[in-house]
Formats: C-alpha cells, sequence, structure tokens
C-alpha cells in the first residue's frame, strides 16, 4: 500500500530520505533505499491561513497581489507596558530578520498594529487637548483682556499639570479614555479660576484703589459658592466612579480624573490665579478703575435687559400669572424632550459604533463538513472581499481561529477549531482615506457575502470590533427548561420568530448539527484467526488518520531534527472504503485488509451541551442592522411577538429580562447580551445620578441653612434635558452610556450657576437692597461669569464632537449648558423670588 512521506519543503531532499536507517540486517544498516522506491513530493499540508489583498493594497505597499498561503504571528504586550514601544521593537526586529531567519520570497506584512493605532489616537487627543485650551484662554481673551486671559492660561496649565501627575499617582495610564477626560474636564477645570479672575476684574471697575485691596474683598465674595459649587460638580461626578459590571473600569479615569481636577482647580484659583493677577494686572489697575462709577450706576446694557425680562415676572401677586405660566411652558418643554425618545427620534444605545479599520467575518458549516467544503466557502467569500474598494488585505482561517483580538477574548472566538469553522480577517484602509464608516462597509457587505455562503451550507455572520464592554452578541436569547432536548425545540422556534423580525441579522444558535460518526470494531473472533491483533488495528488506523512520526532527518542547517511522518492522503481520509484496504502484516508474513478484521457502525456524534451557572442552556443570538441600529429596539419588539406565540405547551414562554429565571425546571427564556449590560450601566448610572443629587442637596443644606433653598438651586437640572434630547435628535446621534455621563456632569454646572445668583441676591439682601432689584441685578452681574464658564465647558466639548464614542457626551454638554444656562439665568431668579419673597427674615437670619 502507497504511504505518503511528508517532509518540509525546503529543509529535506529525496535523499536524505533515503539515507533514512529503517533497520538492521546481519549487522548491517538498513537504508530506506533498500526496501522502497523513494520519491518525496512537495509539502502540500492542510492550508489553513491564507492571505489575501484589496483594491487598497498599496495603501499598505503591498507589492503581491492575489491570494498566498500564509503564517500569523501575534504579538501581545505584558501589563504596564507600552504599546507603541513594543509594536515599534517587534517591526524592527522582522526587519533585522529578513534575509537570514526569513528566507528570500517571504512576504511580512503587519495586518494589525494596535500600537500605530493607540498612538495616532492619543497623539490626536493631546492636540485637541491643546486647542481645548487655547479655546478657553481665547474667550477670556476676547471677554475681559489679554492679561486676564494670560491668568486664565497659567492656572488651566498648572491644574492640567497636576492634574495628569494625580492621575499617574492613582494609576491610570495615558490612553483614549483618560485623555477624553481631561478634554471634557478642560471645561470644568477653568470654572474656577474664570469666576475669581471675573469677579477681580469687576472689583477694579467698580472702583477698587488697588489689587492689594481689590483682590481678597474680590474673592472672598465669592469664595464661598466657589467652593460649594465645586464640592456640587464632584458630588454628581464622583459617584460614576463606583458604577460595576464592565462599564465601571471602562469609564471609571472620566468621574476620578474630573474630580480630582476640580478639586486641584480649587487650590489654584484661590492660590496661585490671585498672585498672578496680582503681577499681571498691578500697572493697570488705575485705568480700569478709572471708570467705576459708570460701571456701578446699574444702568449699563446688561442691568436694562434683565429689567426688562424678570420685571413681568416678579411684581409681587401681579406676576404669579406669569410665573405660572413659565412653570407651565418648562414643563411641556421638558414632556417634548421626552417624547423624542418614546418616538424613536433620539435612538437609545449602549454605545455606537466607532468607525474602525477593520472587521471580522465568521464562517459556520454544518458539523461534519470537510475542511475543503470551509476552505472553499472562504475562497469565494474572499474573491468578493478582493473587489471591495475600501478593503487593503484580508487573512482567511480555515479549520482554526483567527489570532486572538477584542472578540475573540470575549466571544471565545479563539476557541474556535474543527473543519467546520472559519474567519475572515478584513482590513480597510485608514478612516482619512475612505468617504465610508466601517460600519457602513459592513452593513454593505453583509447580504452579498450571506449570499455566497447560503448555497453552500455556510452560516456567515458579520462581526464588528465593538467600541468599549463587549458581549456575546447584541441580542442573546438563553433556553432554559427541563431536558435539552425540549430546549433544543424550543430554541429553533424561538429562532424562527428571531429571524422573520425586520432588521435582525446574522441569526445563529449554539445547536449543533447532526454529524455522522463510524465506529470502527475489531472481530476480535476473525482477528485472531488471521493473525492480527487489536493493538495493530488501532496502530494502523491512528497512523492513516493522524499520522505517526517513523524517524527524523538530521541536517547541518537545521536548528531541529526533520521527522519524518506517515500519514494516509487527505482524499483517502474522506473516502473510509480507501483506508479499509489497507493491509496489515499477519503473524504468518501474510498481508491482511482491515475490512477483513472490523466492522462499520454508522452513528451520530454526540451534541456538546453548553451550561450557565450550572444549568443546561441553549443560545440564540442575532443582531440588528437597519435604521435603528439599536438591538434594544429589535429586542423588544421580538419580546412582543414571543409573548403573542403559544411556545411552551400552548401558552406563550416565560421571559425574564433581568434575572435567570427562578425556576430552572420549567422552560424560560432570559435575554442577554448588550440589554444585559445596558440595563446594568444605566441602572447603575442612574443610581450615581440620584446619589449626586442627594449630596448636592445635603451641601446646600449646609450652605443655605435651609431645606427649601436647595431645592429652588437644583431646580434647574432637569432643563438639561430641554437641550440634550432635541441636541440629539438635531444631530442624529444616539442616546448612549456617554451621553448619560453628560447629563450627570450638568447636574453639578448648572447648580454651580444657581449658586452664584442665590449667593449674590443674598449678599444683596443683607445689603439692605429691595428683593425685586436684588433679583434683577443678580442676573445682570453674574450673567457673565455664568455665561463664561458655559461657554468654556461647551468649547471643550466641541473638540470631542467627531468622535463616534464620545460624541454623545459632547452633545449632551454642548445643548444641555445651551439651553439650561440661558433658561437658568431667568428661572432661577424667578423661582427664589416666589419661594423666597415672603420669608426675607428667614434670609437674613441664614446669612448672619
Amino acid at each position: 500500500r502507497e504511504v505518503l512521506v511528508q517532509a518540509g519543503t525546503f529543509l529535506a531532499s529525496p535523499g536524505q530520505i533515503a539515507d533514512l536507517v529503517v533497520g538492521v540486517h546481519k549487522d548491517r544498516p538498513v537504508f530506506l533505499r533498500d526496501v522502497a522506491e523513494v520519491e518525496l513530493e512537495p509539502d502540500q499540508p492542510e492550508q489553513y491561513v491564507w492571505f489575501g489583498t484589496g483594491p487598497a493594497a498599496e495603501t499598505k505597499s503591498i507589492e503581491a497581489r492575489g491570494r498566498f498561503p500564509a503564517v500569523t504571528v501575534a504579538v501581545a504586550k505584558k501589563p504596564n507596558t507600552n504599546a507603541v514601544q513594543i509594536a515599534n521593537q517587534v517591526i524592527e526586529r522582522f526587519e533585522r530578520l529578513r534575509g537570514t531567519f526569513i528566507p528570500e520570497g517571504v512576504e511580512v506584512t503587519v495586518t494589525r498594529n494596535y500600537g500605530a493605532t493607540a498612538d495616532a489616537k492619543a497623539r490626536k487627543l493631546i492636540q485637541k487637548l491643546v486647542f481645548a485650551t487655547a479655546s478657553v484662554v481665547l474667550l477670556v481673551l476676547l471677554t475681559m483682556g489679554w492679561r486676564e486671559a494670560l491668568v486664565v492660561g497659567a492656572a488651566v496649565i498648572v491644574t492640567l499639570a497636576i492634574t495628569l501627575f494625580a492621575s499617574w499617582a492613582w494609576g491610570f495610564t495615558l490612553n483614549r479614555v483618560s485623555l477624553f477626560a481631561l478634554i471634557f474636564s478642560i471645561g470644568i477645570l477653568v470654572d474656577d479660576a474664570i469666576v475669581v479672575v471675573e469677579n477681580i476684574h469687576r472689583h477694579i471697575h467698580l472702583g477698587a484703589r488697588n489689587l492689594i485691596e481689590a483682590i481678597p474683598r474680590a474673592v472672598d465674595e465669592v469664595g464661598g459658592p466657589t467652593i460649594l459649587a465645586t464640592f456640587t460638580v464632584i458630588a454628581a461626578l464622583l459617584p460614576m466612579a463606583f458604577v460595576t459590571g464592565l462599564m465601571g473600569p471602562y469609564m471609571s479615569p472620566i468621574p476620578i480624573n474630573a474630580s480630582l481636577g476640580m478639586l486641584i482647580s480649587l487650590a489654584v484659583a484661590f492660590v496661585v490665579t490671585p498672585w498672578l493677577t496680582n503681577k499681571a494686572l498691578s500697572r493697570s489697575v488705575a485705568a480700569h478703575a478709572a471708570g467705576h462709577h459708570a460701571a456701578d450706576t446699574g444702568e449699563d446694557r446688561t442691568h436694562r435687559l434683565f429689567r426688562r425680562l424678570l420685571t413681568p415676572f416678579l411684581r409681587g401677586d401681579e406676576g404669579n400669572k406669569r410665573r405660572w405660566q413659565l412653570l407651565g411652558g418648562i414643563l411641556l418643554l421638558i414632556v417634548l424632550s421626552l417624547a423624542l425618545a418614546a418616538g424613536k427620534l433620539v435612538v437609545l444605545k449602549m454605545l455606537p459604533f466607532d468607525n474602525k479599520s477593520e472587521f471580522q467575518v465568521v464562517v459556520d458549516m454544518d458539523e461534519g463538513a470537510s475542511l475543503e467544503q470551509t476552505q472553499r466557502v472562504l475562497a469565494d467569500l474572499g474573491d468578493y472581499l478582493a473587489t471591495v474598494p475600501e478593503v487593503s488585505d484580508y487573512q482567511t482561517y480555515a479549520g482554526t481561529a483567527a489570532p486572538i483580538g477584542f472578540n475573540g477574548l470575549v466571544r471565545q472566538y479563539y476557541l474556535r477549531e474543527g473543519a467546520s469553522v472559519g474567519d475572515l480577517q478584513v482590513n480597510l484602509v485608514d478612516k482619512h482615506e475612505r468617504e465610508r464608516s466601517s460600519h457602513e462597509v459592513a452593513r454593505a457587505v453583509r447580504e452579498p457575502l450571506q449570499a455566497i455562503g447560503k448555497p453552500l451550507g455556510a452560516n456567515v455572520k458579520i462581526i464588528e470590533v465593538p467600541p468599549g464592554p463587549p458581549v456575546q452578541s447584541p441580542l442573546v436569547a438563553e433556553i432554559y427548561g427541563l431536558d435539552y432536548d425540549g430546549q433544543i425545540a424550543l430554541a429553533k422556534r424561538v429562532r424562527g420568530i428571531i429571524e422573520s423580525t425586520p432588521d435582525i441579522v446574522d441569526v445563529d444558535d449554539s445547536v449543533e448539527h447532526p454529524s455522522e460518526r463510524r465506529i470502527l470494531q475489531v472481530d476480535r473472533q476473525k482477528a485472531a484467526l488471521l493473525g492480527v491483533s487489536q493493538d495493530a488495528v488501532a496502530s494502523a488506523v491512528a497512523t492513516l488518520l493522524r499520522g505517526e512520526d517513523v524517524g527524523y532527518v538530521h541536517g547541518g542547517n537545521l536548528k531541529y531534527a526533520l521527522p519524518i511522518r506517515l500519514e494516509a492522503n487527505e482524499a483517502d481520509k474522506v473516502d473510509l472504503g480507501s483506508l479499509l484496504t489497507f493491509k496489515l502484516r499477519a503473524r504468518n508474513g501474510g498481508l491482511v485488509p482491515l475490512s477483513e478484521v472490523v466492522q462499520v457502525y454508522e452513528s451520530q456524534r454526540a451534541p456538546s451541551i453548553y451550561h450557565k451557572d450550572l444549568l443546561p442552556v441553549v443560545y440564540v443570538t442575532g443582531d440588528m442592522a437597519g435604521k435603528l441600529d439599536s438591538p434594544l429596539y429589535g429586542l423588544f419588539e421580538i419580546y412582543d411577538q414571543i409573548g403573542k406565540t403559544d411556545l411552551d405547551s400552548g401558552q406563550p414562554l416565560r421571559q425574564y429580562l433581568v434575572d435567570p429565571p427562578e425556576d430552572p425546571y420549567a422552560y424560560g427564556l432570559k435575554w442577554d447580551g448588550e440589554w444585559q449590560v445596558t440595563y446594568e450601566t444605566f441602572r447603575d448610572m442612574g443610581i450615581a445620578y440620584a446619589v449626586g443629587l442627594v449630596l448636592i442637596y445635603l451641601l446646600v443644606v449646609a450652605q443655605f441653612r435651609s431645606y427649601v433653598v436647595p431645592l429652588v438651586i437644583m431646580a434647574p437640572i432637569p432643563l438639561t434635558i430641554i437641550g440634550i434630547m432635541p441636541g440629539h435628535a438635531l444631530l442624529g446621534a444616539q442616546f448612549t452610556a456617554t451621553s448619560m455621563i453628560g447629563m450627570i456632569a450638568l447636574a453639578g454646572i448648572i447648580v454651580r450657576n444657581s449658586i452664584l445668583l442665590v449667593d449674590f441676591i443674598n449678599s444683596q439682601l443683607i445689603q439692605g437692597m429691595a428683593f425685586d432689584e436684588a433679583v434683577i441685578r443678580a442676573g445682570a452681574v453674574r450673567a457673565k461669569p455664568i455665561a463664561l464658564t458655559g461657554l468654556a465647558a461647551m468649547l471643550g466639548a466641541f473638540f470631542i464632537l467627531d468622535d463616534p464614542i464620545f460624541s454623545g457626551l459632547a452633545v449632551s454638554l454642548i445643548f444641555g449648558l445651551l439651553v439650561s444656562t440661558v433658561l437658568t439665568l431667568v428661572v432661577i431668579p424667578v423661582v427664589y423670588y416666589a419661594v423666597m419673597r415672603d420669608k426675607q427674615d428667614k434670609i437674613l437670619a441664614a446669612s448672619s
């Protein structure tokens, strides 16, 4: 019987194989050439990995075109090491190995370099951080002057420098999230410095004789409300650091870095800023103080505006009707804003899709499919991908998993193996060189790829790299029940409902397709009569199917000895009849075919049984692609359909959204996937939001010694909804977890403005001013610092508006601040007047 002798194509010659000693006869060595004709076939192993090029291959300087056998080398870094440096060192080492360990004719291509990606994103964010700082300084320059801008700019730089040191001491690395935290914090870190500088600037205009007189008085006037306002922002942000689940560690740098920065900015505002102001403005005090009488008359344009705007809402009982009308109008706007989410004009989603330079195509054939069938499907899919304009290159993996990545880690793709599985890792050109985002490209190729795979018996799924905490699949239905066969039957019916739901794609389940199993049983009686042992039969079959090393070739240029392996051809392995013709040597020296001593029994392989929390479970997975692009909406539509269908013995199947079924011995469906992470994240953020509001309330109670005043001060918090939801609808942005972070941060920022207004009203009342006039004057005087701090925060947010992940945070800050700041300047004075106009004695008593 002919047996293929395999050896490496470039590592052994027929002469070396022929010189292999296979035995000894009469004290002389017997060489392989003495007993057999040696013809070494070129090495034709099972091809698992191929490298293919696309239309954009030239962007990576890939000279070869087409599809070639390949080997993938994946390198991962150790914790607390720099990914950029590791990647550069690996690439440099590969270049040094060319011509030595990497022979001529072997092309080396860097298919994925997350170090370069991280470096590019970090550099871009650092650039945005510089621009955000410069824009805030420019804002102060245009509104107060170049000296004040110099003071504020220095305060920001000092605050950022100390904040970076504190972040490093805390254990954070300089990554994408921590840099976003700093950019997001720019606007609120500068608030304290702006308030202090602006008030010093105001006191100079009021007629202070010198800075030594003006600075202590100005700082003292805003000191109390500034300290309180700083701690209210911290109280709003810091509880987010205790969010549990996958989102907690991912987002923790934002609340921690921002809180540290706020404390540092407070210290800088009270220590560094006054000193810098004295140094910068000492020569111009006389010019500033010259016009203090005109500024103190209260008849400038700002005072006239607020007098005309607020007077109709004051006037004692006469303005009561207008105050109720204002309240009704605001409540109506809040309801209409929330209706945007209910009407799906604002889509709710955990995190939006990022614009990556890669995506993955996962192929599942029926169990029992041959490697050649899987490779054929992958080849056809690769041929199509080679026509997509944005594709630079792709790698196909047949019978094995692609190198472990983000999806492979959490979705456990790295465990995929066997002839029936395959992966395609698709690489795109840089996002700056293509018009379509990676999500748009993935959506565009999904239908053609699935159309290619379906006739060939392949389930083709397009998998994008998730932007944040990943899940097994966006849509996951877990089927529990009495017995596994019943769970499988139920899962197939659930899968049918999911597949019939519009916009649901990439539907699959964990049920394995029945695959044939052939059992070779040795006829011991016949084998004994023919002189063939059972061990010889088992050894022969193992050698044919798995191969056996029978010797080694040692060469001068070989680092390791080369094994000589006996194994049947791949074509013969598929044909059982051909394998059974293999002859065994009997004890009498004769040759006995395997078919004479074994009997073949047809059977089926036992399917894998999946377990979760020690309970058997069947998974049905899917994704949503369409106009909404949020699996939450698809889930609730499927939930409704299943609730109307009698799936469980004539009854609707019980469904669970939060906790697993209470009775594991009854059929039930637990929804998991993106829904579970979304629920846990927004639940924890909601709790953090509530804790923040309670802390803010307690801080304000301690400052104003009243249980009513804090409610007035916190009244503008719901006003942020009026800006946030219409802002998302206007820009077509999804309301995501980062949008929620912006909404929580706004609670502290808006309360800061309210504190400045209420504190100024109280100070004017202590000086004997009438309540109506004090309310109008507070709006006019505090409008400038409130507007400046709001604009500063908006400017910082503008620089992250183009980021796919953190754009929700930017939209919340920009539109929430814009609307709520304008409304706060009207609502807080009016509400405080309506609530406290008959309690002026209590205000004076608390203030004293």
